[in-house]
């Protein structure tokens, strides 16, 4: 097992860059901890599997350096970093049985039979391939060939990390929940550094213990799912995360009142005068729909806005709001009424973020 440093470190696929936008990798510093449980989420595009490249080996990063326990290793080839790479199709022998396909990489390092066999055995055990080991593996179902390949990278002790990229894309949707559930249980029980690079934050959620969330190239937040949610530290984060994703609206102060276009938003004087200090054009101010407080009827320091729509989906609905000229999405549990026509909402000051010029700034609510 290794920790992985990224220092200084950025790539570009052009010869002469002359910008940041030339950059598939902008300049970061990164650590990933021994033993840890990561994502990498973003969407296509985002720079994910550039990144996962340069740690496998697979690419040599243009500037900065990657370490593993403080060793730099930008010029050594995968097989001399000791990392397994699992990819979105599996990478099997189809002509081996399930068990062979599994003793390979120790058979390669010579490894003693005996211990081949009972390092097989325990991975197929913790995978469920083990009524599968006789089978030659030109004969599973895809959900099967991507267990083989995931207990490919598992069954080498000496493993420093093993890196997923977007490893269930193949794999029916059903079976997908069952695969997530069962890398967890994986990784609780192997301790081993797992980096797991996806699109969908679900996945992200259910395997990591800490997502790494990339923008254009950058980390743009690194934290826990709840983290994520609760406190996005970029305008993207919030509209990334969460389904729907938080609410933004561009705000400024006139009059001693904070304003959103030409709608007063009803707010504390905590969050008027952070807007009021912050020194820039770009101000917004973003709340979930989880956290939008909507009445059927007028409330004290709440703010009228028309319903446009809602959607049910079961044990709560999306209701889909005009504030001024301003759309907005709010979340409602089954046991509230679902508004028509009007509604009356309200946002609650410490459920606010203040972001200029995208990213969060903190700010005392009082």
């Amino acid at each position: 097992m290794a920790e992985i440093t990224l220092n200084s470190l950025a790539h570009t696929y052009l010869p002469n860059p002359a910008s940041p936008e030339d950059y598939a990798i902008r300049e970061m510093n990164h650590v990933w901890h021994q033993g840890g449980a990561y994502a990498l989420l973003g969407p296509s595009g985002c720079g994910k599997s550039t990144l996962l490249n340069i740690i496998s080996g697979l690419l040599e990063p243009s500037s900065g350096d990657v370490l593993f326990d403080g060793e730099r290793v930008n010029a050594l080839p995968p097989e001399a970093r000791n990392i397994a790479q699992v990819f979105q199709f599996p990478v099997i022998y189809d002509t081996m049985t399930v068990y062979d396909n599994l003793a390979f990489p120790l058979r390669n390092v010579k490894t003693p039979e005996a211990k081949v066999h009972e390092r097989v055995m325990e991975v197929a055990e913790v995978l469920e391939l083990t009524p599968q080991l006789k089978r030659k593996a030109k004969n599973l179902t895809a959900d099967e060939k991507q267990k083989v390949s995931m207990g490919r990278g598992l069954v080498r002790e000496d493993v420093s990390a093993i890196l997923f990229d977007e490893p269930l894309t193949v794999i029916d949707p059903q079976l997908k929940w069952k695969l997530r559930r069962k890398l967890k249980e994986i990784h609780q029980r192997f301790e081993i550094t797992m980096v797991y690079v996806t699109h969908d934050q679900l996945e992200a959620s259910t395997f990591a213990d800490k997502i790494a969330v990339m923008y254009e190239g950058q980390v743009v937040q690194f934290g826990t799912p709840r983290e994520l949610f609760e406190a996005p530290n970029h305008t993207f984060v919030g509209y990334f995360i969460g389904s729907p994703g938080m609410n933004f609206l561009e705000v400024a102060t006139r009059d001693g009142r904070v304003m959103a276009g030409e709608t007063v938003l009803e707010v504390g004087k905590g969050v008027h005068d952070a807007v009021a200090g912050a020194r820039s054009a770009n101000i917004k101010l973003g709340i979930r729909p989880e956290f939008i407080e909507v009445h059927p009827e007028p409330v004290d320091g709440a703010m009228e806005a028309r319903v446009e729509h809602a959607q049910d989906l079961g044990t709560y609905s999306i209701v889909y709001l005009t504030l001024g000229g301003i759309s907005l999405k709010a979340r409602i549990e089954e046991d509230q009424p679902t508004p028509t026509g009007r509604a009356w909402l309200r946002f609650p000051d410490d459920r606010l973020g203040l972001y200029v010029d995208e990213y969060r700034v903190e700010f005392d609510h009082e």
